[in-house]
């Protein structure tokens, strides 16, 4: 029996304030419930805080709050696109836009140095986000058609960036001294090592913008659903539909990916498992499926700090090795394969 989607709204609320909590309190160091208390007081008070009272706000909560907007982002953005292209194997950055974020940011570890931009502190996050916006811009341009924008065509030409973009990060790694190999290669597996207040402030902001922008379009998204032609007779302006719709997945998943990296497969797994949870009720599937998302990748976060503390694996490592798997039961139960 399914449930309401109401109802899902609730549980997922109460499950992502316990997933919060329970990540804020594990890490490298345990942190009990009454210096969490202590240090929330104390932020309000200004106060003089301790040790661990300091780890906690300034790096073990900003780091939840970053990965439950990344993971919020990143099923927003897979369920917008598998909506809009209709079709249930795609995800937020099949157009490029993870790939040209990882290019980016691999030319910064590379050439950074040299080119005098390490004094900068959003400039990791500025290349990246220039790199996802070009890889977007070619995707939108090599498939525009006088008629519009050729769906089949969007998806071939991401899939020929994509591998045009690993091939970039490839040759930059192999022309790289060690140390900027390893730090290409645990950016592009995706880290939360580098949260902070900063970074998680810019990340929700792009999140509530997306979603307050998605809001008007959800309807009309849900009926694009039942087919083009359909939904133009509906009176849905398709066109206008789908360019809204890309440019908003597009800043979005940018954005998350410049400060996180690449993180694989919650895009395309968390839309799966809401829909088998809620079956094809729209109502609440935006708010649903981006407290999902945030949940699962604070579940993530927490297992790739946890198995090898106080060393921690990179978050797209975890996130594929949970994800694969569901992803492959989930289409033996739909008799996909």
């Amino acid at each position: 029996m399914q449930i309401n989607p109401r109802y899902w709204s609730a549980i997922f609320l109460v499950g992502a304030v316990f997933v919060v909590f329970l990540s804020s309190i594990f890490g490298a160091v345990n942190i009990d419930f009454i210096q969490m208390l202590h240090a929330l007081l104390k932020v309000f008070s200004m106060d003089e805080m301790n040790l661990s009272e300091r780890i906690f706000i300034e790096l073990r909560l900003s780091r939840v709050m970053l990965a439950f907007a990344t993971g919020s982002i990143l099923a927003l953005g897979g369920s917008i696109m598998q909506a809009l292209f209709r079709n249930p194997i795609v995800e937020p950055g099949l157009i490029g836009t993870s790939s040209g974020a990882a290019f980016g940011a691999s030319v910064f570890i590379v050439f950074g140095a040299s080119w005098n931009l390490t004094a900068y502190a959003f400039a990791l996050p500025i290349c990246a986000f220039l790199g996802a916006l070009l890889a977007s811009i070619l995707v939108f341009t090599f498939s525009y058609q006088k008629t519009g924008m050729n769906v089949l065509g969007i998806l071939l030409v991401g899939v020929a960036l994509n591998a045009l973009f690993l091939s970039g990060i490839g040759f930059l790694s192999y022309i790289s001294r060690d140390p900027q190999a390893r730090s290409i290669t645990f950016w592009s597996l995706g880290s939360l090592s580098g949260a902070n207040w900063q970074n998680t402030l810019v990340v929700w902001s792009a999140l509530i913008a997306a979603f307050v922008s998605m809001l008007p379009l959800n309807k009309q998204l849900q009926l694009f659903v039942l087919g083009e032609e359909n939904a133009a007779y509906l009176g849905v302006n398709v066109r206008q539909l789908r360019i809204k719709v890309m440019l908003i997945n597009v800043l979005m998943i940018s954005v998350a990916t410049a400060f996180v990296g690449v993180i694989s497969f919650l895009g395309l797994i968390i839309p799966h498992l809401y829909r088998l949870l809620s079956g094809n009720a729209h109502k609440f599937s935006l708010l649903n499926t981006a407290l999902f998302g945030g949940i699962f990748l604070c579940v993530a976060d927490l297992l790739s700090r946890m198995i090898f503390a106080p060393a921690e694996l990179p978050l797209g490592v975890v996130t594929s090795l949970v994800g694969v798997p569901i992803f492959i039961i989930l289409l033996k139960r739909t008799n996909v394969i």
